[in-house]
């Protein structure tokens, strides 16, 4: 079983992964299904990776919405025909710079405490 320091850095890795497209602009999204396929999957990859953290890694961050990014994934999975690209690229804009900036610090507080 994965560590929760191991899941955070997959969602660290992922978020990397969609800022390589994601500096390309709207436009480029809007135009390119490979550039909306690779960030789709990267969020999923958020989305499995905020699934399986520990219940006290979920309460000590409660201010991460866990439930909601799990909840995208499960759309994306489930319910993909739901999805619209307008609300994939507010994620983007909106909803994952300051969750890059909390899963940095979470990952700094899980390896000072070891």
């Amino acid at each position: 079983m994965r560590r929760d320091t191991e899941r955070l850095q997959d969602i660290l890795d992922a978020l990397d992964s969609i800022e390589r497209y994601v500096n390309q602009g709207r436009q480029a999204f809007d135009e390119q299904e490979l550039i909306q396929v690779w960030i789709i999957h990267h969020l999923q990859i958020i989305g499995e990776a905020a699934n399986a953290f520990s219940t006290d890694l979920t309460h000590q961050y409660s201010e991460i919405p866990w439930a909601q990014i799990v909840a995208f994934r499960n759309m994306v999975v489930h319910e993909y025909f739901r999805l619209s690209l307008d609300l994939v690229w507010a994620i983007v804009e909106n909803n994952l710079p300051p969750l890059k900036t909390t899963i940095e610090k979470m990952l700094q507080d899980l390896e000072s405490e070891t």
